[in-house]
C-alpha cells in the first residue's frame, strides 16, 4: 500500500499552542526526558497495523471517545473497579465496540522500559492515534505533548458525550461545539470511518429505512444485516466500502452517492450545510488530509490535564496506589 505523508509541523504546532489548557502541550514535550517514545509507539504500532489492519481504526476509535470525555486524559482506559464503573462499558463504548486495549497495554510497558514513570498514557493513545492514520495510507503531524492521566472515569459522560450512530447534523455539530469544535473539524473528522467496521446494530435502521440510501448499496447491507427476528446484531460491514483498509478519502466519496453506513454519516451530506465540504474532501485528497491532520491536534487539545493535575499511570487500565 502507498504510504502518503503529509508533515505540517509548523502549522500544527501553532494550533496546538492557540489558546487554553492545550498552550501546555508541546511536541517536544519528552525530548529530554525520553526521547525515544515516538520510535517506540511507532514501531509497536507498525508491527500491529502490519498483523491487523482494524488495528489502526482501534487506535483512533478510543483517542476520539477518550477526547470527548472529560478530555484527552485517558480516563476510557482505566477498568472497572467494585465501586467505580468505567467508561468501557457505557454508552456509545458498550458491546465491545471499542477495542485495542490490549495493545495500548503492550506500547504502556514498552515506554516503561525505556522511560519509566515519564510518559502518560494519554500522549501514548494521541501517538498510536496519530501513527495508525499514517501506517494505513494518511497524513502525519506533529503531536502536542504533555498530557497526564485522570485518576478516575466518568462513565455518565461516556453515556451523555458520545455522538451515537442515528445521531442528526444538528445534534453532530452540538456535539462538537460543546468540545470547542467546529463543523469544519466534525466534517474532518468524521473522515476517520474511511476505515474501521460497524455492528448491524448501528446501521439497521439506516440501511432498511433511511429515504436517502443507495438503493443498492441498501441491498448490498441488508444481506449483512437482517430483520431483528433473524438476530445477526454484531455482524460487521465495513465503514468505508470502497476502500476499506486504506485511510483515503473515499468515505466522502461514498457520502456523496449515498452509501453512508450509518445514518449520523450519512447527515454529512444530506441537502444541508457541511455538503459542501463533502464534496471537498470526496475529490480533493489532499484538503482532507490536510484539514483532518489539523482537526486532529484540536481534538488532542480538548482539555487536557497538564502540569501537577492528574498523574503518570504506571499501568494504564489502573490508578496509581
Amino acid at each position: 500500500m502507498a504510504r502518503r505523508l503529509l508533515l505540517l509541523p509548523a502549522l500544527l504546532v501553532a494550533a496546538a499552542l492557540a489558546g487554553g489548557a492545550g498552550a501546555q502541550l508541546s511536541a517536544g514535550f519528552y525530548s529530554s526526558t525520553c526521547p525515544t517514545v515516538e520510535s517506540v509507539v511507532r514501531q509497536a504500532m507498525s508491527q500491529a497495523v502490519t498483523n491487523n489492519t482494524r488495528t489502526g481504526a482501534a487506535m483512533l476509535r478510543l483517542f476520539f471517545h477518550d477526547c470527548f470525555v472529560n478530555g484527552c486524559d485517558a480516563s476510557l482506559l482505566l477498568d472497572d473497579t467494585p465501586t467505580t464503573p468505567g467508561e468501557k462499558g457505557a454508552g456509545a463504548n458498550a458491546g465491545a465496540s471499542t477495542s485495542g486495549f490490549d495493545l495500548i497495554d503492550t506500547i504502556k510497558t514498552q515506554v516503561e522500559a525505556a522511560c519509566p514513570a515519564t510518559v502518560s498514557c494519554a500522549d501514548i493513545l494521541a501517538l498510536a492515534a496519530r501513527d495508525a492514520v499514517n501506517l494505513l495510507g494518511g497524513p502525519s503531524w506533529a503531536v502536542p505533548l504533555g498530557r497526564r492521566d485522570a485518576t478516575f472515569p466518568n462513565s455518565t459522560g461516556a453515556g451523555t458525550d458520545l455522538p451515537g450512530p442515528d445521531t442528526d447534523l444538528d445534534g453532530l455539530v452540538a456535539g462538537f461545539a460543546a468540545k470547542g469544535l467546529t463543523s469544519r473539524d466534525l466534517a474532518a473528522l468524521s473522515g476517520a470511518h474511511t476505515v474501521g467496521m460497524a455492528r448491524c446494530a448501528s446501521f439497521r435502521t439506516r440501511v432498511y429505512c433511511d429515504d436517502n440510501v443507495s438503493p443498492a448499496f441498501a441491498a448490498q447491507q441488508r444481506g449483512v444485516c437482517p430483520v431483528p427476528a433473524a438476530g445477526g446484531d454484531d455482524a460487521l460491514a465495513p465503514l468505508d466500502s470502497l476502500t476499506p483498509d486504506e485511510f483515503d478519502n473515499g468515505y466522502y466519496r461514498s457520502l456523496m452517492t449515498g452509501a453512508g453506513l450509518l445514518h449520523s454519516d450519512q447527515e454529512l451530506f444530506n441537502n444541508g450545510a457541511l455538503d459542501s465540504l463533502v464534496r471537498l474532501y470526496g475529490t480533493n485528497a489532499d484538503a482532507f488530509s490536510s484539514d483532518f491532520a489539523a482537526s486532529m491536534v484540536r481534538l488532542g487539545n480538548i482539555a487536557p490535564l497538564t502540569g501537577a493535575a492528574g498523574e503518570i499511570r504506571l499501568n494504564c487500565r489502573t490508578v496509581n496506589s
